[in-house]
């Protein structure tokens, strides 16, 4: 009889991590074995989810959701619980056969690098690993022996489709956008977006934040920088297309003219299935692709007017040195001011723009990138300088186009 495979799911709440799960409670008994379950502080959410998948352990970032933790599971003795930041990492840790990374943002790095460590299959949607710290996170992957899998729907695509054993017979890769809410929308109109305008996104159905990013396309400047580092490419050769269907999620092209692709319906059960599986094939509750009910796909160049953010990640890549992490926590900064309404919606690049420009002279920003640790640093500067930007925002309405 085969044994169980050893799960663990960092951000067990989040729309990746219930997606993670669903696909776990309909796989056949005996298939998979949840090890570890972490969430930041929805303490209800990951009690329901560690009782229901008998994990052996849970950790919640927020010490303020201990106790309600602890409420939650004290008829449950037999789950271990953690609280705070190291016990994230903790759950990391445990051992596992794969583990799927789903803490959004820089908050991740830590928690996906032990993960990493355990030399196994490490499956991750946070994107923030590879573009705050790439080379250090691949060599140290490599130095490990970990398998990486993608779970964001383009790098899942692409990875489906990319010849590893001859790389030097692929010309580029296509990573697909959707596009957002605002595809459509002149510049003007943009710039009176409110925060529910950003969050309908047209296809997917996305947390907050992974939501907003699609509305700026900052996410996909985002996926350019992960994608150079996760199939060994040159910037130039990660090209993105605007395909509002969002049913092909990335292609792949070859010397000889031939272009491959992944197509599915949007849902994104499919590319953690993809994961959760591999090397094998499992099945998932997904709408079936049928191309005669769609009828046409749609393809677009990119409007770097309008979506300014793709510009300045290729900016990004070329500058190389600690500017990706500050790309990255300007962004994340910037995107929760516009949440909680203190910038407008092209606000958000037009502050990491100039966040990126002080970085270059700020004494207190790192020059080099040598270890994890100096990751950590410019990540902490850099919301200090993308926090006072907004703070004294002058300076952001000034240069917002």
């Amino acid at each position: 009889m085969i044994a169980a495979r050893r799960i663990s799911v960092l951000g067990a709440t989040g729309s990746v991590g219930l997606a993670t799960l669903d696909l776990i409670e309909r796989a056949e008994p005996g298939r998979f074995e949840v090890v570890a379950l972490t969430a930041n502080r929805n303490a209800a959410a990951l009690a329901s989810l560690a009782i229901q998948h008998r994990a052996r352990f849970v950790a919640i970032g927020d010490p303020a959701a201990a106790q309600d933790l602890r409420e939650a599971l004290s008829s449950h003795p037999e789950i271990e619980i953690g609280i705070g930041a190291d016990a994230i990492v903790e759950a990391a840790r445990r051992p596992a056969d794969w583990t799927m990374a789903a803490i959004v943002g820089a908050a991740g790095l830590k928690p996906t690098l032990a993960a990493l460590r355990q030399g196994r299959a490490l499956a991750f949607a946070n994107k923030e690993c590879l573009v705050c710290a790439g080379a250090l996170f691949m060599r140290e992957a490599a130095a490990c022996g970990t398998r990486l899998l993608p779970v964001d729907s383009e790098h899942n695509a692409v990875f489906q489709v990319f010849d590893f054993e001859r790389p030097e017979a692929i010309r580029a890769i296509t990573l697909t956008a959707s596009g957002g809410p605002f595809r459509t929308w002149s510049l003007d109109r943009m710039r009176s977006a409110r925060r529910e305008d950003a969050l309908a996104h047209p296809t997917w159905e996305m947390g907050a934040k992974i939501t907003i990013d699609s509305a700026t396309m900052m996410n996909k400047g985002l996926e350019i920088i992960e994608a150079c580092w996760l199939f060994d490419l040159t910037p130039d050769r990660v090209e993105v297309v605007v395909h509002p269907q969002s049913i092909v999620h990335g292609m792949v092209e070859y010397e000889d003219g031939s272009v491959l692709a992944q197509l599915g319906s949007p849902d994104m059960r499919t590319p953690i299935a993809s994961a959760l599986a591999w090397p094998q094939r499992m099945r998932a509750p997904v709408e079936r692709l049928r191309l005669s009910d769609i009828a046409r796909l749609d393809f677009e160049t990119p409007d770097d007017v309008r979506f300014p953010a793709l510009r300045l990640a290729r900016a990004v890549i070329a500058a190389g040195g600690p500017a990706p992490a500050v790309f990255n926590a300007a962004n994340e900064i910037a995107v929760a001011g516009f949440l909680k309404g203190r910038i407008g919606f092209l606000d958000i690049a037009a502050s990491v723009e100039e966040v990126l420009e002080r970085s270059l002279v700020d004494a207190g920003m790192p020059k080099t990138v040598g270890s994890f640790d100096d990751v950590y640093a410019i990540d902490a500067r850099s919301r200090e300088l993308a926090r006072d930007l907004i703070d004294t925002s002058a300076t952001l309405r000034a240069r917002t186009p």
